[in-house]
């Protein structure tokens, strides 16, 4: 594994500055933490995030995700654990992360329709491109995961 190539946040705080503004309005924006952390996971799956990954699950747990859950996200269409409000957004984040593949297509967007507001859906792609534009920098600085912790304030109330 190679070391850390650079710290976006302390040569470039502008770019982190604005993430971070984009991450307060999301978690202020209506959608659900769970929901919005469970999309940061799999996108960060998606593009091979190792950073972010390790993020994502810690965040996921200390609000009391079950490791179940986050262990059958890499076949979340085949496994029974998740909503259909959370598979609309995880078919939603697969979409709108791989577009290698073509445009979003009609047929997901009908799909997901149902389950989310015209805001709701707005602010969903929101969080999408921004755990595509997090994962980006992350792999590109080459972060090394591990010692990311939650912040206290994430943790479930026992």
């Amino acid at each position: 594994m190679e070391a850390q190539r650079f710290e976006t946040a302390k040569l470039a705080p502008g770019i982190f500055t604005a993430m971070m503004g984009l991450e307060k309005y999301l978690h202020q924006c209506g959608l659900e933490v769970g929901l919005l952390h469970l999309i940061k996971l799999r996108a960060s799956q998606l593009n091979g995030c190792a950073y972010c990954i390790d993020m994502h699950w810690k965040d996921l747990r200390a609000i009391g995700e079950t490791e179940q859950r986050l262990y059958g996200l890499d076949a979340w269409e085949e496994s029974p654990y998740y909503s259909a409000r959370e598979r609309a957004a995880l078919a939603w984040t697969e979409a709108v992360t791989n577009l290698r593949d073509g445009h979003v297509s009609s047929a997901v967007y009908e799909s997901v329709k149902p389950h989310f507001t015209d805001k709701e859906l707005a602010d969903l792609t929101g969080a999408v491109a921004t755990i595509n534009a997090w994962n980006r920098l992350a792999i590109a600085a080459r972060s090394v995961p591990g010692a990311y912790q939650p912040p206290k304030s994430a943790h479930k109330a026992g």
